[in-house]
């Protein structure tokens, strides 16, 4: 395999819901992937320090575990794969509705202010106007309730954006699919190659294994919106490669005798 496994990726794929995990499982497996243990403790300190794990003990004898914070930032990142693994088994149609939200606070406090609106696209939603973003999706329940305080909802059957008032093509416009497409191009090469070497994987190469496949998917759906297939052209080429990533991952969590990564998360 080829390709770097960001240290991040590697410590969050041992974190149980509940409980902690032992450091040297963490640190032997990020060897076998070829990333030292210095990388891997710095990644560990940044998220210790960001409030998101607790550590207790040093070196390879240390445990860590989730904090509430950690794990709720967790189960809001699972909840995009979740939504994915709904929309291509058809389980999550798209109810019609669009949606449309502004930030409403003074310049006084801009930062405040520009950091809402970065959230609202890192949720997927895209600029429609200054200050006013729009999302076929309700993104409220996935904003805390102190942000919810600042912003302006309303919901419309039918939009109307730049003279482009039918749905698909307004989804075309704000959101395009070949940038969405290229983005899975690395993803398929990944489970590709992945494929090509499960079947012999035994032991913490399983688990590397894992870690690869895991590390593409993320790249890959971090920029995703997610836009509901009913908006999208048909086939949709990623959802035909996230199946496919779900069968070879199926695969090697067969072979994984002790359980492999991501055990007890939903969509893995």
């Amino acid at each position: 395999m080829t390709g770097d496994i960001a240290p991040r990726t590697v410590i969050e794929a041992f974190l149980p819901m509940t409980g902690d995990v032992g450091l040297d499982l963490v640190l032997d497996t990020a060897n076998a992937a070829g990333l030292p243990d210095q990388p891997v403790r710095l990644a560990l300190r940044r998220m210790v320090a960001a409030g998101d794990v607790v550590q207790a003990g040093r070196g390879r004898r240390g445990t860590v575990r989730l904090t509430e914070q950690g794990l709720a930032r967790l189960e809001r990142d699972r909840a995009a794969l979740t939504l994915a693994e709904a929309q291509d088994a058809g389980r999550a149609p798209w109810d019609g509705v669009w949606r449309l939200t502004a930030v409403s606070l003074p310049e006084s406090q801009r930062a405040r202010r520009d950091a809402l609106r970065r959230h609202l696209t890192e949720l997927g939603a895209a600029t429609v106007s200054t200050g006013l973003y729009l999302s076929p999706h309700e993104l409220m329940d996935l904003l805390d309730a102190t942000a919810r305080e600042h912003l302006v909802h309303a919901e419309a059957a039918r939009v109307t954006v730049r003279g482009v008032t039918d749905s698909r093509a307004v989804a075309e416009l704000l959101w395009p699919a070949a940038s969405v497409v290229d983005g899975y191009r690395s993803l398929e090469e990944t489970v590709d190659r992945v494929a090509a070497a499960a079947g012999e994987a035994e032991g913490v190469r399983v688990r590397v294994l894992q870690l690869h496949l895991a590390d593409a998917l993320e790249q890959a759906m971090r920029p995703d919106p997610l836009i509901p297939l009913e908006l999208r052209p048909t086939p949709w080429h990623p959802s035909r490669v996230r199946e496919e990533w779900r069968s070879v991952w199926r695969t090697l969590a067969s072979r994984a005798s002790d359980g492999g990564v991501y055990r007890g998360w939903p969509g893995f």
